[in-house]
């Protein structure tokens, strides 16, 4: 059987940045969320018949063109959106990516197993 995971997107799904605001200056509070539905969706259709018992972000940012990765912060607090803050100060100004690598802990049929998305949005910084 083959399963097209890229028609199925859970998450993170960001709130910040958005495409309205693509441009940061100062400190800024990245978040993002995930859809339940979908996830639960994926889950079935990976033979995980185990519910979500814990969630985790990890946030990197690098600046556009580049390869490197930095590592911003990482977060397990959902009721916050996964929030982590960002000091635009410590860069320079450009265009920037952000990168949230969302996992997902299941326990399933006696096992724990990590699933996991990432997301990848472009911003500004000009301070």
């Amino acid at each position: 059987m083959i399963i097209n995971l890229a028609t199925v997107n859970w998450g993170p799904q960001f709130f910040v940045p958005t495409i309205a605001i693509n441009k940061y200056c100062g400190c800024v509070l990245f978040r993002a969320n995930l859809n339940d539905d979908l996830l639960q969706n994926e889950l079935e259709s990976l033979n995980l018949s185990g519910g979500p018992t814990a969630y985790g972000i990890v946030w990197h940012i690098r600046e556009k063109g580049t390869q490197t990765w930095i590592k911003i912060g990482e977060s397990v607090n959902r009721v916050m959106d996964f929030s982590v803050r960002l000091d635009t100060a410590e860069f320079e100004d450009g265009k920037y990516q952000i990168l949230g690598f969302l996992s997902v802990t299941v326990y399933s049929k006696g096992k724990e197993r990590v699933v996991s998305r990432q997301s990848i949005a472009e911003f500004e910084i000009k301070n």
